[in-house]
């Protein structure tokens, strides 16, 4: 089985990517300090794929994850780590206070880079939902608020969210491909 090694410190991405697409590629981790830079999503991507290939020298997959308001016209976007730092779940709600939309857009993005001077390969899955009062455990991310079909990705179970997130859909695109390249 061929060994991918996922880039990320969050424990709760390394058990949904190991869930998810665990059956197809061993995903080793390891933890590389990337810089976070201003862009796109997908340049964010492309950029902190290609920085931590040439850490690691050799093959990687790094994923960002988005959360973009339309009544904000996208944002906080690919900034919503640091939103939700400065502001918590209450904070990131009260900002569309006043707005009569509170739809969202969870958009994850993983980049695959098989080394150093490759240019990364993205696969990005998108969720449409809605930010509510925060309902759930609080322990992964801003999923506490962001409500799809009635429930918060905090009120799912793992194995339901793993069938629906912006994540999977992703993932199950990364998957296809891995398979396509392995066989």
């Amino acid at each position: 089985m061929k060994t991918i090694n996922f880039i990320t410190g969050n424990k709760n991405k390394l058990a949904e990517v190991r869930a998810i697409i665990g059956n197809v590629v061993d995903v080793q981790n390891q933890t590389v300090d990337v810089p976070e830079i201003q862009g796109t999503i997908e340049e964010i991507a492309k950029e902190k794929c290609r920085h931590a290939a040439n850490a690691v020298g050799g093959p990687v997959l790094t994923e960002d994850t988005a959360l973009g308001f339309h009544a904000l016209k996208g944002l906080p976007g690919p900034y919503i780590k640091f939103f939700l730092e400065a502001l918590g779940h209450e904070g990131l709600n009260k900002m569309l206070d006043g707005f009569e939309s509170r739809g969202a857009e969870a958009v994850c993005t993983f980049a695959f880079s098989p080394g150093p001077g490759s240019e990364p390969i993205l696969f990005q899955g998108r969720t449409e939902g809605v930010i509510v009062s925060p309902r759930g455990p609080a322990n992964f991310g801003w999923d506490p608020i962001f409500e799809y079909e009635g429930q918060t990705y905090a009120e799912m179970t793992k194995e339901e969210k793993n069938k629906i997130s912006h994540r999977y859909k992703a993932l199950v695109k990364l998957q296809q491909w891995l398979v396509d390249e392995l066989s």
